[in-house]
Parts: C-alpha cells; sequence; structure tokens
C-alpha cells in the first residue's frame, strides 16, 4: 500500500511485520498524535483535514509520523497511527485486520532534550 509522506511526496513504506504475518497498529497515540487536541505537530491550518480525506478517499489509513523512517526514530518500523484506527475504518483497514490480524506495537519513547 502506498502510504502519503508528509513533506509532499509518495512511498511505499510497510506497515507489515513479515516474521508475525501481521499488521503494526500503535496500541495507543503517540504523545504527539496529530488526533491530539492542541495541534501538537504545529499542523498547518486544514492539513489535518487534508491528511484525513486523502486516508479516507484512498480507502487507506495514515502512519504515525513517529514511526516514519526518516523521523526521529529511524529504527522504528512503520505503524498505523492509533489516533486515525480508532476514528475511521477505511477498507484498507477492514482488509487488514481480516486478511493478517493486527500486532500492537507501542509508539517510541519520548524524546526529552536537556
Amino acid at each position: 500500500m502506498e502510504a502519503d509522506v508528509d513533506d509532499g511526496y509518495t512511498a511505499s513504506l510497510s506497515v507489515g511485520d513479515p516474521a508475525l504475518r501481521k499488521t503494526r497498529l500503535l496500541s495507543r497515540q503517540c504523545d504527539t498524535c496529530i488526533f491530539r487536541p492542541g495541534n501538537l505537530m504545529h499542523l498547518a491550518d486544514g492539513r489535518l483535514h487534508d491528511l484525513v480525506a486523502k486516508a479516507r478517499d484512498g480507502e487507506s489509513f495514515i502512519i504515525c509520523h513517529d514511526t516514519l523512517p526518516y523521523h526521529r526514530h529511524s529504527d522504528v518500523k512503520p505503524a498505523i497511527c492509533r489516533g486515525f484506527a480508532d476514528r475511521y475504518s477505511t477498507r484498507g483497514l477492514q482488509l487488514l485486520e481480516r486478511l493478517f490480524g493486527f500486532v500492537e506495537v507501542d509508539p517510541p519513547p519520548t524524546t526529552t532534550h536537556g
């Protein structure tokens, strides 16, 4: 499945765990989830709406930004955003659940500076 990458290009990112033959889904929202109140990711006005609309129109899902390979945690494998999965049921999510099931993975640890 193709996933929308936040900086404007599209890349293939696998949320599949080949060893378990299941789909990675965050066990809970990450600390800066785009679905948490307060716009913690400082998204431009309308950006969240656009991300959700694109995922829903494509019958797909959103990958958690904290699990993207070019973000803070390059060693973490991509996983479906829990905030999105808890709010929307797309055909893609339903298919992944029926065909493979989900394996819940914890979000990456919060990075503290100081």
